[in-house]
């Protein structure tokens, strides 16, 4: 019995990204035997080749057959497990590497000081005295056995543990070259490696497909009967579709090789404990080592921690924004155990140079270069987790796709039974074996269509067409079909739903302890100048470059209406303390009479999310030193001496934002200038600030984003908000743009961790617009109205909350989280990893998710979702399944149109396909009962003339251009579906039996007979009952008959009929008559079928195998036909497609939605209590929250263990 072995949780291993959460595996150890191989290689050899292939289809069972299981500590083979709902296998091969490579250079034995010290995972990996290591590798990241904890470990990247200190006293002056060496071997190469997959290996991997597999058995099978003509026609489509599928995927692989290859031949400098500076390939970097930046424009490599200088870095590649950010070197804190990353209160990724980003500036504070430590290498890197996340994307759970495999295995189950009754009829028979395989076989190719997966092929590539024409481009059309079921849309705000550029509406001053009148920048007329124009002009992160001011979109608005200049300071300029080629920005001629002659930006404190501030520290030409501050109101606010903060700073804050205006408050001191700036710390600047006022912006919203939000929400499909912005401001936004009607609240929710001897509470709130509310520690301020707990009936309220609201409730409130998230609508200030998590927890309702972003800093919630919609074209979004080239949200509902039609196409072919292949198997079961069948000719006119050419039409009908406020069913196994199939299969099938006894039964039939067709007016008595020997030459067949001949008429017309009933127009694709090549090729069709049957033709009938039969006969054929077809017809409109009959029956037999979200919806409905309203809850107990099935992390955190 196999058994996981203990990791940090039993059996699982954490792979972690910065991007998202790639997957959870088991691994399970095992070690190889010979004599299970030899037997394995046998099986190989007597199966001619099946074995292997069932062994290629099943990792696991491969796995299991070789080997036997083992400790990992013995292991040489691992089998992984994912743990989602998929238990997906895969196995890897656990290689050794051996250190006595570098015996000969570096003269290592086991006790020396660099294999003894066990305080890295390196080290511990090693095995003394052999010096070597066990690895796997797994979604490209290598993992080492840890001999001290006893699992593997990932490496190619420095300890989380590792405190600021540490960083800087071990690796701050580099390593050395023996440190480099074993670090070289056991990391591994610093490259980001995506081979463009050749050819041959593509097509291999194609052809291997079960469907593929199966495709050639059935060739080969029609080639032994001379079937030869449907056969070309079949490795045709298959050739044009296998080559299509390896050239898309070439593609792709070529765009990715492309993406990634630029950092992998850049040559860097690094520093050597001993031998200095030295030139290298940054594919020989290794963790830990020093890495020295000198000059503009440089590829990061690999992920860095800055630790001197500063440096200004475009990471467009991984946020989608091209805007400069500056970065902070690691302060050498002492903070005893603490890791690096939580040290300090500042975001750990300012002082983080990436992978893949590009310093565009670097400048450093002694000796002319910026000093970095590498901190991860490789596909350890943010780089290379963007490429693993394409390369390994989340698994598409859709239930479609598993319903499709149980119709193919019902359809098996079906061909079964065909067969043994084949069998059965054939052996009675005395028929020769060959003959009987060959029959029973044919059953199969008969039952289970090859062409199926082809035909629902057809209705995605259609789709993506259309989609492509509308500028909306996708990467994996198999997510069409899931368009078709979003019920939830997530938007980002700034860039999604408002516009991207802000415009600097005007600037409240506030003098003494209260505001001024306002200054509008419409006018034209400068600002004045003090300390307001003066932190305007220099409290921003901008740079210089090339000439060109460049940086966030914010700042720069802010700059340019100062009417001020920027520039660099040359040698001649000299100021004490001032540092060489500062920033100094100077008043141009148009700006307001202004007394100093420029001011120099001495240090920065850049802007973080996290604390929603930044500061600069400047120096006057020839005047006084001084801090400025720049932020959200509130939070400037707080540092701020309470005097200086006008009385009716709430209120005014209130008013803007409400309107939806984007507010930031400025402040400043005055330093002493007897203190060196370097040695001032951010505590002690933003402290006892004075408020100057308040900076007002507009950010408008785009024309298109009401109309398109009303679309969605008048079609039932939930629309969110998560955004990075002031909450005040996402609530007027969201009522702006009808997300949330007039008549409907908005509960504000507020939680707070525990601090000291407070446990965690969390507040309920009603935001009332139109009152002032008291001043409040909170995000924002809104006022709050008294009212009582459970007076809002369900759905007329909505509820809003920031990440920090989020995170405490996901932690410590977990059983709110699903009631929350029902009616939560808005979601402000959230960091990347926290709109991923919310986008998880949407699912985990059973939400079909959609997120429509910019790819700023969306890209994890893009690749989480369901259907992730980039409105951005930068390299970030290249992950994302759907990119829109037309930068507004349109693109949203066009979408769901064309999933919702491509999905009702999948089900119209399933259901033809499913009545084709038994229109066909219940026909020839019939002849076989009289050990006959269908001609070649007569199988070709059905595959190939009807079925192949409905197949092809069928699918061309566009997307209905209104969104109806239901959804088309997600699943094959539904009762109106099964109910149309089951039903028309039994009507199908009794009429070709009834047609089967009923020519039995007619006057003029004989078995020796080769026509019964009358000359002239001669009666049916007066037929020749014994043909010439001309006309028995003629008509000699061994399939003529006249069973043959009416089953044949009746199934190929049938199969017309079926595809015109089950062609679904309105309400989610164009109606069918508008298809006008499929209306043209069903005429077409029915003409020739119907031309044939009435056309005495003696070659064509012998071409096709048919006798020729009485006009009335022809005219009862046409007759069951009819009523085969009203009856059809009748039953597919007025019941399964009756919406209002299925509601009725739901209703009367109590069935309800097992969707976890209805199930919260029906229950808090009933709860008299929710929302508890003016309520705050607290937690009493310690550990609450954890251990919870909604407990979630946030997204990202990188788990070191596999």
């Amino acid at each position: 019995m196999e058994s996981p072995t203990a990791l940090v949780t039993p059996g699982r291993c954490n792979v972690f990204s910065q991007f998202r959460r790639i997957n959870i595996l088991e691994i399970f150890g095992y070690r190889t035997q010979g004599c299970r191989k030899a037997l394995c290689l046998a099986g190989s050899i007597f199966s001619l080749g099946l074995l292997p292939l069932v062994f290629y289809w099943r990792p696991a069972w491969h796995v299991r057959a070789h080997c036997v299981p083992c400790s990992l500590q013995d292991a040489d083979v691992v089998l992984l497990r994912s743990t989602d709902e998929f238990q997906t296998y895969s196995w890897k091969k656990v290689v050794w590497i051996h250190l006595s490579a570098l015996h000969s250079t570096l003269r290592l034995t086991p006790d020396h000081p660099l294999i003894t010290d066990e305080e890295y995972i390196i080290n511990r990996a090693i095995q003394k005295p052999d010096l070597k290591v066990r690895c796997i590798k797994v979604q490209k990241i290598r993992y080492v056995w840890d001999n001290l904890e006893g699992h593997f470990q990932k490496v190619g990247s420095l300890e989380d543990w590792l405190s600021s200190a540490k960083i800087h006293l071990k690796f701050g002056s580099g390593l050395t070259r023996e440190e480099q060496e074993i670090r070289r071997l056991i990391c591994g190469p610093n490259t980001i490696d995506v081979e463009i997959t050749p050819i041959w290996k593509l097509l291999v991997k194609e052809v291997l497909n079960s469907f593929y597999v199966f495709q050639l058995f059935s060739v080969c099978l029609w080639f032994s009967e001379d079937y030869k003509e449907y056969a070309l026609a079949i490795i045709i489509m298959s050739i044009i579709s296998i080559a299509l599928t390896v050239y898309d995927l070439r593609q792709q692989s070529v765009k990715l090789h492309r993406l990634v290859e630029s950092h992998s031949s850049i040559t860097v400098s690094v520093c050597e404990r001993k031998a200095g500076t030295q030139e290298l390939q940054s594919h020989l970097l290794v963790p830990g080592d020093l890495l020295l930046l000198t000059g503009n424009k440089v590829q990061m490599p690999c992920d860095a921690v800055l630790i001197d200088g500063n440096c200004v870095v475009n990471e467009g590649l991984l946020t989608g924004e091209s805007i400069p950010v500056t970065k902070t070197p690691l302060p050498r804190m002492d903070g005893g155990l603490v890791p690096w990353k939580a040290q300090g209160d500042t975001d750990h990724k300012r002082h983080v140079l990436f992978c893949g980003t590009e310093v565009v500036q670097a400048r450093g504070a002694s000796a002319g270069f910026v000093r970095a430590v590498v901190l991860q290498t490789g596909f350890n890197t943010a780089k290379g987790d963007l490429v693993r996340s394409i390369l390994y994307p989340k698994p598409m759970n859709f239930k479609l796709y598993r319903d499709a495999i149980r119709f193919l295995l019902c359809l098996v189950g079906t061909a079964t039974i065909g067969m043994i009754y084949t069998l059965c009829v054939y052996v009675l028979s005395g028929e020769p074996p060959e003959e009987v395989v060959k029959k029973a076989l044919d059953v199969i190719t008969i039952a289970v269509p090859p062409a199926l997966p082809a035909a629902l092929t057809t209705g995605i590539i259609y789709a993506q067409r259309r989609l492509q024409k509308r500028g909306i481009f996708c990467i994996s059309p198999q997510r069409i079909n899931v368009c078709g079921q979003l019920n939830l849309v997530c938007f980002d705000k700034t860039g999604t739903l408002t516009r991207d550029g802000l415009n600097l509406w005007g600037v409240l001053p506030s003098e003494g302890s209260s505001f001024q009148e306002v200054h509008s920048f419409a006018s034209g007329s400068p600002l004045p100048w003090g300390p307001l124009c003066a932190a305007m002009a220099s409290c921003h992160s901008l740079i210089l470059l090339d000439g060109t001011i460049q940086g966030d979109p914010l700042d720069l608005k802010m700059f340019e209406a100062t009417n001020w200049e920027m520039h660099i300071s040359g040698d001649d300029f000299h100021i004490k303390e001032v540092p060489a080629h500062a920033m100094v920005v100077k008043p141009c001629k148009t700006a307001s009479q202004v007394p100093a002659e420029g001011i120099a930006i001495l240090h920065q404190f850049p802007f973080s999310s996290a604390l929603q501030r930044m500061t600069v520290i400047v120096q006057e030409v020839g005047g006084d030193r001084l801090a400025f501050m720049k932020g959200a109101p509130e939070k400037v606010a707080s540092f701020c001496q309470p005097e200086t903060v006008p009385a009716s700073f709430i209120s005014e804050l209130q008013i803007y934002t409400s309107q939806g205006f984007r507010v930031i408050a400025l402040a400043y001191k005055k330093l002493e200038a007897d203190h060196h700036f370097t040695a001032l710390t951010r505590e002690k600047i933003e402290t006892d600030l004075i408020f100057l006022g308040l900076l007002i912006l507009e950010n408008q919203l785009k024309e298109e984003t009401r109309a398109v939000l009303e679309e969605l929400i008048s079609a039932r499909i939930r629309t969110v908000m998560i955004t990075g912005d002031n909450l005040q401001t996402a609530i007027t936004v969201a009522r702006k743009s009808g997300m949330v009607s007039e008549n409907q609240k908005v509960i504000l929710i507020e939680a707070n961790e525990a601090s000291g001897s407070s446990p965690a509470s969390v507040s309920w709130k009603l935001v009332e617009e139109t009152k002032h509310p008291a001043y409040g520690n909170q995000d924002n301020y809104i006022h709050i109205r008294e009212e009582g707990p459970g007076n809002e009936s369900e759905g007329s309220y909505h509820f809003a909350l920031t990440g920090k609201t989020f995170q405490v409730v996901s932690q410590h409130f977990s059983s709110l989280l699903p009631k929350i998230l029902i009616h939560g609508t808005i979601f402000a200030r959230m960091s990347p990893g926290q709109k991923s998590s919310l986008v998880e927890e949407f699912q985990k309702l059973d939400y079909f998710v959609g997120m429509c972003g910019d790819g700023a800093n969306d890209c994890g919630a893009l690749k989480m979702a369901h259907v992730g919609i980039s409105l951005s074209e930068q390299e970030a979004s290249v992950a994302s399944p759907f990119t829109s080239k037309t930068p507004n949200i349109e693109c949203v509902p066009h979408l769901i149109k064309e999933g919702r039609a491509a999905l009702v196409t999948s089900f119209c072919m399933f259901k033809y396909m499913a009545l084709y292949s038994m229109i066909q198997y219940v026909g020839v079961l019939l002849l076989y009962w009289e050990t006959n069948s269908l001609s070649n000719y007569q199988f070709l006119f059905q595959d190939l003339a009807i079925t192949t050419l409905i197949g092809i039409t069928m699918s061309l009908n566009g997307a209905y251009p209104k969104l109806v406020p239901f959804r088309p069913a997600g699943r094959l196994i539904s009762p109106p579906l099964l109910l149309s199939v089951i039903f028309n299969i039994l009507l199908s099938l009794a009429m070709h039996i009834v047609g089967f006894v009923l020519v039995q039964a007619q006057p003029w039939y004989s078995v020796e007979m080769y026509s019964a067709c009358t000359a002239g007016n001669e009666s049916i008595s007066e037929l020749v009952l014994s043909p010439t020997a001309a006309q028995r030459q003629d008509i000699d067949s061994a399939f003529a008959s006249f069973e043959n001949t009416t089953i044949w008429f009746l199934g190929t017309i049938n199969c017309i009929m079926v595809a015109l009933i089950f062609s679904k127009g309105k309400p989610f694709r164009q109606p069918t008559y508008k298809n006008y090549v499929f209306v043209l090729v069903l005429v077409i069709q029915l003409g020739v079928c119907l031309f044939i049957l009435f056309a005495d033709i003696p070659e064509l009938y012998r071409r096709l195998d048919l006798l020729c039969t009485p006009v009335l006969w022809r005219i009862y054929i046409v007759i069951m036909l009819g009523s085969n077809f009203i009856v059809s017809l009748v039953v597919e409109e007025a019941i399964i497609e009756n919406r209002a009959l299925w509601r009725a029956i739901k209703r009367c037999f109590g069935y309800q939605s097992k969707s976890l979200y209805q199930i919260w919806h029906r229950a808090l409905a009933k709860d008299p209590s929710w929302p508890p309203v003016n309520q705050t809850s607290y937690c009493d107990v310690p550990e609450c929250g954890r251990g919870v099935s909604y407990s979630n992390p946030v997204f990202e955190s990188n788990g070191e263990q596999l």
